[in-house]
Order: structure tokens, then C-alpha cells, then sequence
């Protein structure tokens, strides 16, 4: 994800909105990953877990709980979401046919079913997947779910062309995915999915997808009803199946959520509804409220902030219980248009890139951004630390004169003198511009020419996620956490040549034999897929180099002191928003 999206990221500062940790309860830090890279997540799952979601001792019911975000979702319609803050959010409004659930004392993610009575069933050729839907479930206005509905949902999510976000994984992955485009411009006959009765729903595949119940739990397969479906305007009042829905959305600024009174807990084995609503105020100014949440004064002690603490705010800390720790699934990275920049040229903008000053003007934490050599992180299972001469994620780069002489050299001798590099970068923030001017500064040194584009951070996803965008840096995704524990979720959704066209693309690489190599290895068994994926990551930055490897992400995020069971979700890096509750309401 972006994320996520969820699993990636906002390109411009890169500080949140995609970092993995270890849950706790009670509002205390769930662990510290104290400056290490952590290791591998499992694959889990309980495919009989059944509702309600145990009660969480010493929980109260009522009161909003504020969520004061420095950045801003682009979008909260379930088709669309691919961002970790995204579908947190979404995970109060939507359910999907399965879920994850963190497991009480561990704080393991373990896949359950949700929607559906199981995780599916696997036909003995792999290309056809069965689910049951339970029966009696609601929307908010009371009216059945029906299989239908599952159906239309993911029929709709071909229609990329208007739901250019959201995941595509159905795209290559889905019976004639290259080639349905969306019931609006298609009609309703896709051969991929078939609804055979009322509790039943059928995918069938191109190709083996043994993670398919994984990505099941994204809000994408939500049930829509057809009738309901106002394209770009559903996400204003979309059909809830969570304990929350949408009570009001202002885009880019607000959004208020109440409660689903016909969310049914009985069914939902993750879940709850502890406070009345949720109001989410976005666009915010960093360090502001994060000092704000801190404090804890009147109505902020029921805020909190999903990103993580600027190192700068650690001295005013004076209870360390506010700030929720852990390790994460998640790699940041700085994109370089490879149809753009010439590889040379590339290597020369690594080698410029001022990762210490950078570091410390981004307010960032030794111990949740850890420099990065890889774009796998280590919670990938199969990851292997390798190195790559001047891609470690530190160091001063060209604000070391020697090394801004050698690479302004080296461009001349390529004739390459006052290569334009381009970005857009956030105007209206604080840290973003200091960023921004750390940045051109360096690279100037260098001998580069910069265009930096600034925009209002309520902007900044929709242009940064463009493929097509008029810069050659920083498109997103520029940071990656796992749709689940796999390279599977990584290297054919992210390096692949269809990437560009569906909107992942890292580089916007275009290379039928590193396409050839990826499917090699997505095709293999789980297994076999460990070492092979690392070899993958080492030869795209060694032979192609899409993008400089910035750092591991850790969470470490405020919470008021009134919130309750405030806990990270190791599965985006993200406060686990159904489990929240105040403490005196």
C-alpha cells in the first residue's frame, strides 16, 4: 500500500501514512523497535473466527474522538483507497469479505473472515476461488446485502480510467483483467465473477493468485449496490457496512463519521463501536498539533496524530505512554522517471542526495526512519540486507564539496551540465518547504538545475500520483508497505511495465525482461518465492536504480491522554481506529 498507499505515501516530506508496528493495550507503547529493522511478519490466519470482537477490558462507550492529520486523503471512496490512512479509516465504514485481526497479547495480524463465512475456497486447479457471505447482513439504511453487490463492487474497480488510485491487482491477476474496463463503458457481463445464489460469490482468475484472501480484506471488495453507485460522488455518502458511516465530508478539510445503526457486532469478529463518532480534521500543520495532542488540554486529550512525532517535539514529551511505538512493513523511497533521466544520471542524483541534512530538516526519528540499501524492508519475508556502493541511506552526499565537484564533473562529462530535475513539494507546509529548500540548495551544488513545483498539500497525492505529471521526481508512490506479508506485494505491482497504465509504477520502468523475471517468480510456490524476490530487489537497483532508497519506517505517533487501547496496526503502521475508546467519555 501507498497506503499505504497501504500500503504508500505523500512524496513531498514522506513522514507518514505508512509505518508497521507492535499493538499493546492500554495506551502504552506497544514496544519499541529502538532503532532496529525489525524482522519478518507471518502469514496468519483463522478462516472459523467468528463475532463479536471480544470486548476490550476497561473500554467505555461514548464521546468523538478528534484525528488531527497534517496530510490528506485524495479519496475515501472503497474503490479508490490505497493509502494506509485511507483504508484505516475505511476499515470504520467498510467491510470487506475478509479482515485482519490483531491478535490480543502479540499484537499478530491474523486474517479472519469478515463479510465472508471463510476465506474462501481454492478450486484444485488454483483458478477459480469460492466465497460463502454471511447471511443478514445491512447496510446503514437497513437494506440486505446481497451477493450481487460484492459482485458489482469489484466490477467497478475496472473502471480505472475514473478510479485511478485503488489497487489492480485484479487487473493482472482477475479473468480477463487486461481486458474488461468497468460496468459504465463495459456493461455488467464480466466473465471474472459469478454470484451462483444469494450467499455466494465466485472469482475466477488468469492466473494463480494464492494470496487472494489477503487482498480480500481491502475496502475495494466492499459490497456497492448498484443503485447506489454515483460514481465519483459516492464516497460523499457511501452504502456503510462498519460501525461507522459518513456523516459529513468536506474534501481536503473534514470528516465526520457517527454511528451505523445497523452495523451488526454479532457478525463482526474484529471490530467495535465504542465512541459516538469520529472527526477527522486534515491539512493541519504538523508540529501544532502534534504539541496540541501532546498537551492534551481540554478537547485535545480525546485527539491524536497518525504521524509520526517530529524529533524535534521528544524533549516536551512527559509521558511516554502518549507516544505508540513499533516496527513496520514499509520502505520509503525517492522516485526517479526513468523514461526521463538517463541511468548515469541517476546514479549522480543518489550520490548528491543529502540523506543526513535531509533527515534532521524532516524531523525524522533515528529510531522509525532507519536508512534503507533495499527496497524490500526487513518484514518482508525472504528479506535479504545487501548494500549497494552509496545507497545506505546516509551519509552527506553533495553537501560535501568533494562530492558535489565529482558529480558536477561527471554530468559535464556527459554532457549533462544543468540537468533539470523536478518535483512538486508542498507550499503550505512548514517542513515540506524547509525540505523542499534543503533540497534545492544541494542539488544546485551539484550542478543540477531544479524546478521545484509548489502546491497546497491537499493537492499534492492527486498530482504526485499522476504517471504522466510534467516533473521526473517524486512520483508516488514514493513509499510502500505490504498489501501482506509477501515480495508478491512489492515487485510485480510496483517495477512491472503495466505499472505505468495502472498507476503503481516506481520509476515508470518499461523492460520485458525484468517483467519476464517478475512473473518467473510470482508464479512459483510460496516458498520458492523467498530468496528469489531479494534478487529481484538487488538487480532493479543495481541495473536500473528507479529510485534512492531512503529509509525503513517505524511508527511512533501522539495520542490525548484520554484515548484508550490507542494501539498500532502492524498491517499499516496506522492507530487501529475500531478498537478506540475514551477513557471518560
Amino acid at each position: 500500500m501507498q497506503w499505504k498507499k497501504i500500503t504508500a505515501v505523500a512524496a513531498t516530506v514522506m513522514l507518514a501514512v505508512a509505518a508497521c508496528g507492535s499493538p499493546s493495550s492500554n495506551n502504552n507503547t506497544g514496544g519499541s523497535n529502538a532503532g532496529t529493522e525489525g524482522k519478518a511478519q507471518e502469514k496468519a490466519t483463522d478462516p472459523t473466527l467468528k463475532g463479536p470482537a471480544p470486548e476490550i477490558e476497561g473500554a467505555k462507550k461514548g464521546g468523538t474522538i478528534t484525528v488531527l492529520s497534517d496530510v490528506t486523503p485524495d479519496t475515501f471512496d472503497p474503490t479508490n483507497i490505497y493509502y494506509t490512512d485511507g483504508n484505516q479509516i475505511g476499515k470504520l465504514i467498510y467491510r470487506a469479505l475478509t479482515q485482519y485481526k490483531l491478535d490480543d497479547k502479540t499484537g499478530k495480524p491474523i486474517l479472519v473472515p469478515d463479510l465472508a463465512e471463510d476465506l474462501g475456497t481454492k478450486s484444485a486447479d488454483g483458478l477459480t476461488w469460492t466465497f460463502k457471505l454471511k447471511p443478514g447482513i445491512k447496510y446503514m439504511d437497513g437494506s440486505p446485502v446481497k451477493a450481487e453487490d460484492f459482485a458489482y463492487s469489484i466490477k467497478r474497480s475496472f473502471a480505472h480510467d475514473l478510479y485511478d488510485a485503488g489497487p489492480t491487482y485484479q487487473q493482472q491477476f482477475f479473468k480477463d483483467g487486461e481486458k474488461y474496463r468497468g460496468p459504465y463503458s463495459d456493461g455488467d457481463n464480466y466473465s471474472g465473477v459469478e454470484t451462483p445464489d444469494a450467499n455466494t460469490l465466485v472469482i475466477k482468475l488468469a492466473k494463480k493468485f494464492d494470496d487472494l484472501p489477503f487482498y480480500a480484506a481491502f475496502p475495494m471488495f466492499t459490497p456497492i449496490p448498484k443503485a447506489k453507485d454515483t460514481k465519483k460522488n459516492y464516497e460523499q455518502k457511501p452504502m456503510a457496512t462498519g460501525p461507522y458511516m459518513v456523516d459529513q465530508l468536506t474534501q481536503g478539510t473534514q470528516l465526520k463519521l457517527v454511528k451505523n445503526p445497523n452495523w451488526d457486532p454479532n457478525t463482526d469478529p474484529v471490530r467495535h463501536q465504542y465512541v459516538d463518532g469520529f472527526d477527522f480534521k486534515f491539512a493541519q500543520d504538523t508540529i501544532k498539533v502534534q504539541r496540541q495532542v501532546l498537551a492534551s488540554s481540554g478537547e485535545d486529550a480525546n485527539a491524536l496524530n497518525y504521524s509520526n512525532l517530529d524529533v524535534s517535539l521528544y524533549p516536551e514529551v512527559k509521558d511516554q505512554s502518549q507516544i505508540i511505538k513499533g516496527e513496520s512493513p514499509c520502505t520509503y523511497l525517492w522516485p526517479m522517471d526513468t523514461r526521463k533521466i538517463p541511468f548515469e544520471v541517476r546514479q549522480l542524483v543518489a550520490k548528491a542526495y543529502p540523506f543526513a541534512s535531509w533527515r534532521k530538516v524532516a524531523g525524522l526519528d533515528p529510531q522509525t526512519a532507519i536508512p534503507a540499501s533495499t527496497i524490500l524492508p526487513p518484514a518482508v519475508p525472504g528479506f535479504e540486507k545487501y548494500e549497494l556502493p552509496g545507497l545506505n541511506g546516509s551519509g552527506k552526499g553533495a553537501e560535501d564539496d568533494a562530492i558535489a565537484q565529482e558529480v558536477k564533473a561527471k554530468l559535464k562529462e556527459l554532457g549533462k551540465e544543468n540537468f533539470e530535475l523536478s518535483w512538486y513539494y508542498s507550499n503550505d507546509d512548514k517542513i515540506a518547504t524547509q525540505v523542499n529548500q534543503l533540497r534545492t540548495q544541494v542539488f544546485q551544488k551539484a550542478g543540477f538545475k531544479v524546478k521545484a513545483v509548489g502546491v497546497p498539500k491537499a493537492k499534492i497525492r492527486t498530482l504526485t500520483g499522476d504517471q504522466n505529471a510534467p516533473v521526473n521526481i517524486g512520483k508516488t508512490p514514493a513509499g510502500w508497505c505490504s498489501d501482506w506479508p509477501s515480495g508478491t506485494s512489492w515487485m510485480p505491482v510496483l517495477f512491472k511495465s503495466d505499472a505505468i497504465g495502472l498507476g503503481n509504477s516506481v520509476g515508470q520502468l518499461q523492460d520485458k525482461a525484468l517483467d519476464a523475471k517478475i512473473d518467473k517468480v510470482a508464479a512459483m510456490t510460496p516458498d520458492e518465492q523467498l530468496k528469489e524476490w531479494s534478487k529481484i530487489d538487488r538487480e532493479i537497483l543495481e541495473k536500473y536504480l528507479p529510485a534512492v532508497p531512503l529509509y525503513y519506517a517505524g511508527s511512533a505517533f501522539p495520542v490525548g491522554k484520554n484515548i484508550g487501547h490507542a494501539i498500532n496496526d502492524v498491517t499499516q503502521g496506522m492507530p487501529e481506529f475500531t478498537s478506540l475508546y475514551l477513557k471518560q467519555p
